[in-house]
């Protein structure tokens, strides 16, 4: 092989090799890039990961402050719905006590003692104790109105309670330890057609007091108010079971 040969030769093969060299380059930039690209992908795997355990931990922690606070709520409306029961059971027991002012529909009676000696009709009176109000008067309206379903009665301002005393003194007429006097201001609350027709109607009590000429005036009203005992009112023998 002559010298023109050998270097036509060494040409090719340094070509080849110098070709062969820069794929390899090129081979392993891919391969760097590759595994350059791999090991990003895995530290963002991982960063994923780490999130989503975050927010995992992070909504457990949530839906158990929420299932918390759904507790309290709920405790605190029954404990709402508790007391208001309760409440309102206290404002019933006040208003049957006669501890408390109530309104309500019913009537108003006023009887007062008769110094003409004429009842209502233009009648003249002989018997004049007929003409004053007396106290077994005031306990015959008072139970006249209790049977005709009355709910809350006064007298002069006195709350007419259970333990409620009506007493008379001489010519002294005292309900709940307090004087009282004619003219009897008598307020009821009831249903007003059943209170003022037990009352009025033939044979009723004020009907034959109007008849022996004690002046009487009755009112049927859509809103009464009948005053507050102010009294204590003490039991001798019931007391509470514990």
């Amino acid at each position: 092989m002559n010298k023109k040969q050998v270097a036509i030769t060494l040409g090719i093969m340094c070509f080849i090799l110098t070709l062969a060299i820069c794929v390899q380059l090129k081979t392993t930039q891919s391969g760097n890039s590759t595994v350059s690209q791999s090991l990003a992908e895995d530290e963002l795997r991982d960063e994923v990961l780490r999130w989503k355990e975050k927010y995992d931990n992070a909504y457990s922690e949530l839906s158990d402050s929420t299932k918390q606070l759904e507790e309290i709520r709920k405790q605190a409306t029954q404990n709402d719905t508790t007391s208001s029961a309760k409440q309102e059971q206290i404002t019933q027991n006040n208003m049957a006590l006669g501890l408390v002012e109530v309104q309500g529909p019913g009537i108003e009676i006023t009887v007062s003692d008769n110094s003409t000696g004429i009842n209502q009709e233009g009648q003249e009176i002989l018997d004049l104790s007929s003409l004053i109000v007396h106290y077994d008067d005031l306990l015959q309206i008072i139970n006249s109105l209790n049977n005709a379903g009355a709910e809350a009665i006064s007298i002069n301002g006195q709350r007419v309670v259970q333990t409620s005393s009506l007493s008379c003194e001489g010519n002294v007429i005292k309900i709940n330890g307090q004087r009282i006097s004619s003219p009897f201001t008598i307020k009821a609350i009831g249903s007003p057609g059943m209170l003022y027709g037990s009352l009025t109607m033939v044979g009723g009590y004020l009907y034959w007091m109007e008849q022996t000429g004690v002046i009487v005036t009755t009112k049927q009203m859509d809103l009464v108010t009948v005053e507050k005992y102010d009294g204590v009112i003490n039991y001798k023998y019931m007391k509470n079971e514990e």
